[in-house]
C-alpha cells in the first residue's frame, strides 16, 4: 500500500535526503586512487552520527556497513573492503540516512582518476536516463512511464537495463511501495499522487542485463562482467510536479563540476 506523504513529512525526508547528499560530497573529495573502500565507509560513518542522524544501512537486513560501495562490475550492494581503488576504476556509491524519522536513500557512481571513454559514456547515459524518469514523476501518469522513459534512454545506447533490482517508496521505511523498475510499459503500473515519494535508480550495464546473485546474499555483479553504472534520487511529488529531495550538487561542488541538470526539479515547499 502506498503511503502519500504530506509536505510537512516531505519537507522532513528532504532533510535526510540533503543529509546524505552532503555526505556523498564530503566523501566525492576522499574518492581516488589507493583510497579503500572501508575507510570511505568509515568516514561517512562519522559524518552521518556527527550530523545528529543514524545510518539507514547500517544493521538493515543483517548488512553490516553504512555505504554499499559497488565496483566496476558490482551493480549493488556491494561490501566495503580493504582492497585499494585504482585509477580507471568506477565505484557506486549508496548511502542511507534516518532522520527525524524519515529515511535518504541516494547513490552516485563517482570516477576513480581517468577512467576510459567508452566508460564515461556509460555514466554520462545511465544519468541521463535518471533525469528522463523523473521527467516523468507527474500527477496522472503511472510508474510504468518513469519505467519506460529510463529502459529507452539507456537501451537505444545498446546498454543492458538490470531487470531483478528496481527503485522504491521510501519513507519512514527504507523500501515503501510502490517499486520502480528501470523497465516497463508506458501507462502501466500504479498512478502517480501528489505525496508520492520514491526513489528512482537506474542501474545500467555496459553489457547484457543479465546479473549474479553472490553467495554472501547482497554483492550482485554483471554475468558478463563488464561495468555497471548506478545514480539514484529521491523524488516527492507535490502540486503535480517533480522534486528532487536529493541533490547531486555538494558531489559536483567538491568535483569542479558545471551543471543545471537538477534546476527544472529544485521547488521551495
Amino acid at each position: 500500500m502506498i503511503q502519500l506523504k504530506t509536505i510537512e513529512e516531505i519537507k522532513l525526508m528532504r532533510e535526510s535526503a540533503q543529509l546524505v547528499s552532503r555526505t556523498l560530497g564530503m566523501l566525492a573529495k576522499e574518492i581516488k586512487p589507493g583510497v579503500t573502500t572501508k575507510y570511505l565507509d568509515k568516514l561517512a560513518y562519522q559524518y552521518i552520527k556527527d550530523h545528529g542522524a543514524e545510518p539507514a544501512f547500517l544493521g538493515y537486513g543483517g548488512f553490516p556497513n553504512s555505504l554499499c560501495m559497488s565496483p566496476n562490475e558490482q551493480v549493488v550492494h556491494g561490501f566495503p573492503t580493504d582492497e585499494a581503488l585504482r585509477d580507471g576504476d568506477i565505484i557506486s556509491v549508496d548511502c542511507g540516512t534516518l532522520l527525524n524519522g524519515f529515511v535518504g536513500d541516494h547513490a552516485y557512481t563517482f570516477e576513480v582518476g581517468e577512467v576510459s571513454a567508452e566508460v564515461k559514456k556509460l555514466l554520462k547515459v545511465t544519468k541521463e536516463s535518471l533525469y528522463k524518469g523523473i521527467e516523468q514523476c507527474v500527477r496522472g501518469k503511472r510508474i510504468g512511464d518513469i519505467s519506460y522513459a529510463v529502459q529507452e534512454h539507456a537501451e537505444k545506447h545498446g546498454y543492458g537495463v538490470v531487470r531483478e533490482l528496481v527503485g522504491h517508496g521510501v519513507g519512514r521505511q527504507m523500501h515503501e511501495d510502490p517499486q520502480v523498475p528501470n523497465y516497463g510499459k508506458k501507462g502501466s503500473g500504479k498512478v502517480i499522487k501528489d505525496g508520492l515519494v520514491i526513489a528512482i535508480e537506474p542501474m545500467i550495464n555496459m553489457g547484457t542485463e543479465k546479473v549474479k546473485f553472490h553467495s554472501d546474499g547482497w554483492t550482485v555483479t554483471t554475468l558478463d562482467r563488464k561495468p555497471s553504472a548506478h545514480f539514484e534520487h529521491d523524488v516527492a511529488v507535490v502540486k503535480g510536479k517533480p522534486v528532487l529531495l536529493s541533490t547531486f550538487q555538494y558531489i559536483y561542488d567538491a568535483l569542479g563540476i558545471k551543471s543545471d541538470e537538477e534546476q527544472a526539479f529544485q521547488v521551495d515547499l
